[in-house]
């Protein structure tokens, strides 16, 4: 069977107006060819719809059954229609993001709020986890998008990768405040709250201290930097900080915030990127939430950067 769209907007038109000649008016087309839909349509569904009768249809019970048919058939497909409209303006769909737990307590909720803030008929999965986490899931199709420290290629992955330069976090009345950057000679044999002594950031950290033949001290071995900036302000040590971190801290802290935060030379560099799954076209979602992450994370890169 091979019915067609317009045979059964013909057919309704029919049978809602009760003439070939008042179908044909509503849609705009000639009686002949409202005429030739109805008998096609006929001889789809092997069944008599109408008696013809002197030029005039009269409906048998079987078209009265049709009609119901029809109508749930072709409200259906207007539905569809009007949501696929709606997910083409962004207006409809489900958008899954998995996030590093530095970005998840600021960064990533509020460019969530900023996105569906306009769109009600958007829901919006946002997950915290592992950065290697986010990653199986991103290559395993499960998220639409993800943000993680940087990892090694994956033909499994489409990524867009970026460094972030680390700040150093010290308190307001600390004396190193006074200066408009800080080197590792400044914090020589000074307490310091560090990442695991394997993450990439610590490493780059103790090297940067290495090569100013500075002593490296470090006098607490952490997680996150969360933790780490509550230490820094209870004055107890000075941390290397990645930036997200550091926008957490300082939307959290407001007015109230008792750290300053200086460019750290040499540079401790922070990598992270974009995930996406590389097998499967993104949707018109992930790729308008991703285009609002690319220039969140670009203007962060940009402030890390200024004294």
């Amino acid at each position: 069977m091979n019915l067609s769209i317009r045979q059964l907007q013909c057919f309704r038109e029919v049978m809602r107006s009760g003439s070939i000649s008042e179908a044909a008016r509503t849609l705009g087309r000639t009686q002949p060819a409202v005429s030739t839909m109805i008998a096609s349509l006929e001889a789809e569904l092997g069944v008599a719809l109408f008696e013809r009768q002197r030029g005039r249809l009269i409906r048998k019970p079987e078209a009265q059954y049709f009609l119901q048919e029809t109508e749930l058939i072709l409200e259906r497909l207007a539905h569809s229609a009007r949501v696929m409209q709606e997910v083409g303006d962004l207006q409809q769909g489900r958008l899954r993001i998995a996030c590093l737990p530095a970005a998840s307590n600021y960064l990533i909720p509020k460019l969530v709020a900023d996105f569906v803030r306009d769109k009600p008929k958007v829901s919006v999965a946002l997950m915290m986890r592992s950065s290697s986490t986010i990653e199986e899931w991103i290559s395993s199709q499960q998220f639409d998008i993800g943000l993680a420290e940087t990892p090694m290629p994956n033909r499994a992955l489409e990524q867009q990768n970026f460094t972030l330069n680390c700040l150093c976090a010290m308190h307001k009345d600390d004396p190193l405040a006074r200066h408009a950057v800080i080197e590792p000679t400044l914090l020589s044999g000074l307490p310091l709250a560090t990442l695991q002594e394997d993450h990439p950031t610590c490493v780059a950290t103790r090297q940067a201290f290495k090569q100013q033949r500075a002593e490296f001290s470090p006098r607490f071995e952490l997680r996150t930097f969360q933790p780490a900036l509550e230490l820094v302000e209870q004055q107890l040590c000075y941390t290397i900080s990645e930036p997200f971190s550091v926008q957490n801290y300082q939307a959290l802290k407001g007015e109230g915030s008792q750290l300053v935060f200086r460019p750290f030379r040499p540079a401790v560099p922070f990598s992270v990127s974009i995930l996406q799954p590389a097998h499967r076209p993104a949707s018109l979602l992930s790729s308008a939430f991703r285009a609002l992450l690319v220039a969140a994370i670009t203007q962060l890169q940009h402030d890390a950067e200024q004294p």
